[in-house]
């Protein structure tokens, strides 16, 4: 991987490539963009560095009991909608909600962890509330090792009450500055999570795998925090702001691959929607991926409609519904798409099944893939 210097230095030089031009220097403004957009996209110092050993296995609790060595046996195993090509090397579980597990190289991602059963409560802001309509497909005691939690934002359908209780102190947690407040800053000495790395949108993580066998590659991931919001543009969302009801949220985009002493090579890319309404921030995502020969190969989009303060008083939209998830698939255009977040809390007014609807009405239904609770994805990411 580059030096910070060496990465400045990369950058400087495609600046001056971009406003030097004929022998002659752009005009200011010209310079101030290119700088921003070179900054954005060409320096790769990551903010945090992780070193994930999958040699060590810990309970993810505070119990510290000795861990299932494995996920339970998946209800049933899906593969790319074209079939397999014999490479799959990699596998998703969907928990529920927006809990997923992915597993590459031997570590696991356990994302939005949320664990509550039927009837249990959270609370999602001043006066709201939401009660869980279905159950997860595996409970917090039984999850194996777990080498990073990457949570999207700081809400209890996605890090319920009975998680941040139980979840061991020094678990890895990637996420918002503002869940690490939460986190970490407001709470007590011991109770305080002790390693939280937190990601603004585009600032990046990079997580390095040990392996035992000696090779010039590393495999690792690079998480990037993607843009998102939960509140609608406009006087809310300045209402929002001021009175902090809803907490702010981050998409992820997850790249697995191999890193050397230069360079990163992707080898498959996972943007993860987050609890995002379709904003214009979105559209920033496929002119730095899709539409740069970065291709997204499968996207998790967070629908549900969710609809607050209640289903009963549904003033207010703060995720996709079906419609606004079939636009983001046409706007990034993953090769394959794979919902979450769509019917367990009673907040959710926009079921899977006007979804698969709006899908097929707009002749996406060869690219998504439809994972119950418990079910698993498998797939490949390409070789060192």
């Amino acid at each position: 991987m580059l030096s910070k210097r060496d990465s400045t230095s990369t950058a400087f030089h495609s600046i001056l490539t971009k406003v030097i031009v004929n022998g002659e220097v752009q005009p200011k403004d010209t310079i101030q963009r290119e700088y921003i957009i070179t900054k954005m996209t060409n320096l790769e110092v990551p903010k945090h560095t992780l070193n994930l050993d999958p040699r060590q296995q810990k309970s993810p609790l505070r119990s510290g009991a000795t861990p299932s060595p494995n996920l339970p046996e998946a209800k049933h195993t899906h593969i790319h909608p074209r079939g397999s090509d014999g490479n799959e090397n990699a596998h998703l579980r969907f928990i529920g909600t927006a809990t997923t597990v992915l597993e590459w190289q031997g570590i696991r991602i356990l994302t939005d962890p949320n664990f509550l059963h039927a009837g249990d409560h959270v609370h999602l802001g001043p006066g709201v509330q939401g009660t869980r309509q279905t159950n997860p497909a595996i409970d917090l005691e039984d999850l194996p090792n777990v080498d990073v939690v990457l949570l999207s934002h700081y809400h209890a359908d996605h890090f319920d009450q009975k998680v941040e209780a139980e979840l061991r102190r020094d678990l890895p947690i990637v996420t918002t500055p503002h869940a690490k407040e939460c986190l970490q800053d407001k709470k007590s000495d011991d109770e305080k999570f002790t390693a939280v790395h937190d990601l603004d949108f585009w600032e990046s993580a990079t997580m390095n795998i040990s392996s035992s066998g000696a090779s010039a590659s590393v495999p690792a991931v690079k998480v990037t925090g993607m843009p998102g919001k939960h509140v609608p543009p406009g006087p809310l969302s300045v209402a929002n702001d001021l009175l902090s009801a809803v907490p702010p949220t981050n998409g992820w985009m997850l790249e697995l691959g191999y890193s050397t002493d230069s360079a990163f090579n992707c080898g498959y890319r996972i943007y993860i929607s987050g609890d995002t309404l379709l904003v214009d921030d979105l559209k920033q995502i496929p002119e730095k991926y899709t539409n740069a020969d970065k291709p997204i190969d499968l996207m998790l989009v967070h629908l549900g409609g969710t609809t607050i303060p209640s289903p009963k008083v549904p003033l207010l939209m703060v995720t996709m519904d079906a419609q606004q998830g079939v636009k983001l698939m046409q706007l990034v255009k993953p090769d394959v798409t794979v919902p979450i977040h769509y019917d367990d809390y009673d907040v959710f007014l926009s079921p899977l099944e006007d979804f698969k609807k709006a899908v097929q009405e707009a002749g996406l239904e060869s690219g998504v893939v439809y994972l119950d609770r418990g079910e698993g994805y498998r797939f490949g990411v390409k070789g060192e």
